[in-house]
């Protein structure tokens, strides 16, 4: 290791993804790639079949425009007046569930909300009315369950969704609304584009593994072994005394914290790699610093590569498990890891 910390983004990886999934593939960018980075994540997903890109912000079309002049954006968010113009400004489609959007902005996609109840319009007669504009150019909704296989939801908003889009009659318009849950579930989810996020970047949408939707994690996150020191039964590591030891053991300090992202709610629950081995994260997780258990005759040390996500030996640990033990899913995992992580770009 050359720095404290590091997450690498295996670009090829969200190249080979884009390649297995449907087409036309609209690559979702947001969040700065959901944490892996905006624009190279972008040119990746247009070298393996992405000829759209989807953000959530105003500021990230802005952003994205200036990387890939010419390939279709969809800006998918609310957007405030202003907001609506640096659109325009970067030559974006905009969602349009609302009259005022649909007036100023030159394409728009309209989207009727079948049932994730935030954006989107549940009134029909609207949408009607919006679709009928010509400067509509697409029709979209979203999907709230995709991910749950057994649910009764899913079926329900695309049986509405197909309902409205023969309603509108239109056969010039883009129809699109699967995400990557009900892209990979469901063909008859996936209309005239897909909208898939974070199966580019080889996170299962299920939350289980990644490899049994062919899927390749794209991103890894490695630290290093910063001291090792001995730790007799009685003492403690951390904030807190959270953790104390039960027998003699060897504990390394690994110098990543939630500073970095990495959260607080992981203490005393997840493991990491060291020389191809699962140590337990033991005590409180800091700001700049996180304990790991090494064993009472450890064969680590200082200098020492550790992997927090991401193989090493024959051993990995995945997103979808540090996602598990949060609570939460992959999605927030990788997006939360902060800026002070540099991003590595590997081929």
């Amino acid at each position: 290791m050359t720095e404290r910390a590091v997450a690498r983004i295996d670009l090829g990886a969200v190249e080979r993804n884009c390649t297995r999934l449907p087409k036309p593939l609209c690559a979702v960018v947001k969040a700065d790639a959901y944490g892996h980075g905006m624009g190279p994540v972008a040119e990746a997903a247009l070298a393996g079949g992405a000829t759209w890109l989807a953000v959530a912000a105003a500021r990230e079309a802005a952003d994205l425009r200036g990387i890939v002049p010419d390939v279709p954006i969809l800006l998918m968010g609310a957007v405030t007046r202003d907001e609506l113009r640096l659109a325009i400004e970067s030559d974006a489609d905009v969602v349009a569930w609302s009259e005022e959007v649909a007036d100023a902005a030159p394409r728009v996609h309209v989207k009727l909300d079948t049932g994730m109840g935030r954006l989107g319009t549940r009134d029909r007669e609207l949408a009607l009315r919006l679709a009928a504009r010509p400067n509509t150019v697409g029709l979209m909704t979203h999907f709230a369950t995709a991910d749950e296989l057994d649910d009764d939801l899913f079926p329900a908003q695309l049986a509405e969704f197909r309902a409205f889009v023969e309603e509108v009659g239109r056969d010039d318009l883009l129809v699109h609304a699967a995400n990557s849950a009900a892209a990979l579930r469901d063909p008859a989810a996936q209309f005239d584009m897909v909208r898939c996020g974070v199966a580019i970047y080889g996170l299962d949408p299920f939350q289980h593994d990644p490899g049994a939707q062919g899927l390749e994690p794209a991103l890894s996150l490695h630290s290093w072994v910063a001291s090792l020191r001995r730790i007799e039964p009685g003492q403690s590591v951390g904030y807190g005394r959270r953790w104390r030891a039960q027998e003699p053991t060897w504990v390394a300090t690994v110098p990543v914290g939630y500073g970095d992202g990495w959260r607080r709610a992981l203490t005393n629950d997840c493991d990491v790699l060291v020389r191809g081995r699962r140590h337990p994260l033991v005590g409180t997780v800091s700001m700049d610093n996180v304990t790991v258990d090494v064993g009472p005759d450890p064969e680590a040390e200082v200098g020492d590569e550790v992997v927090l996500i991401g193989s090493q030996g024959d051993e990995r640990i995945l997103a979808e498990e540090v996602a598990r033990r949060l609570g939460t899913i992959n999605y927030e995992v990788t997006t939360g890891l902060l800026p002070r992580i540099r991003r590595e770009l590997v081929r």
